[in-house]
């Protein structure tokens, strides 16, 4: 790959033909080890969390058009290799995002959650995921990836404290879907919410208790997306820049 062309995104813009019907890669092993080293990579690389996210759910048995789409994500390793997380001085107020991209999974519907959490200005916790469960609308799956959100901003304002770092405000996370930021506010019960597991509610005790707010960011501010889909170079980039993940030295 030293001599492959680099790509500005790690997956095409449209990442479902990711589950196309393709050949048997030959060497699945090859497959399952390149993928092993890219999931220490994103340690420190909330850029490629998705793309890695994605070519994980095909270790089992990958196809042909599974590993052209790993080979486009080492070229776009390859032609960012400066990039890291800087730690800028800055405050110390933590701030969640959360997003979630509802049935994107086109064999199962299954959807995609994903957060992003910052100290300050810099990002420190960031995660994607397929949901458990299949939602029914996207309200329920935003809900379910506020949930999620919710148990990682508790544990980071704990870790948070034992370092004499007190967050003596709600921590506030950002979502782009009203109808989830109502229900997450709306401690009745209704027949919109009762086909939602029990544990998803429990950021309505987060916010009951005060340790967290949630509060309404437009589609186009939304950090999170990086973490939900592929998206087109220029939103992509603006979103990295973003997440000050693209600094090169």
């Amino acid at each position: 790959m030293d001599q492959s062309k680099p790509v500005l995104t790690p997956l095409p813009n449209r990442s479902s033909r990711i589950s196309e019907p393709s050949t048997p890669y030959e060497h699945p092993q090859l497959y399952r080890q390149l993928i092993g080293a890219l999931q220490y990579l994103t340690i420190t690389r909330p850029d490629i969390q998705f793309a890695v996210q994605q070519l994980c759910q095909h270790m089992q048995n990958p196809l042909l058009s599974h590993y052209e789409s790993l080979k486009r994500l080492l070229r776009y390793i390859h032609g960012s290799t400066g990039t890291g997380i800087p730690l800028n001085r800055t405050h110390l107020t933590l701030t969640g995002y959360s997003d979630a991209d509802w049935a994107s999974n086109t064999q199962d519907r299954k959807s995609i959650s994903g957060y992003c959490n910052f100290l300050g200005n810099s990002i420190i916790s960031w995660q994607v995921k397929k949901q458990a469960t299949t939602s029914r609308s996207s309200t329920e799956a935003e809900y379910r990836a506020l949930a999620s959100e919710a148990s990682e901003i508790i544990w980071l304002r704990q870790l948070l404290a034992d370092f004499h770092i007190p967050q003596n405000e709600p921590t506030t996370i950002f979502c782009d879907n009203t109808s989830a930021i109502s229900l997450a506010n709306n401690p009745i019960f209704h027949a919109r919410t009762k086909y939602i597991e029990v544990d998803c509610h429990f950021i309505r005790d987060c916010i009951k208790t005060k340790q967290i707010s949630v509060h309404h960011i437009f589609t186009e501010d939304q950090i999170a997306d990086l973490f939900t889909k592929s998206l087109p170079n220029a939103r992509f980039k603006t979103l990295s820049n973003k997440l000050t993940a693209l600094t090169d030295p």
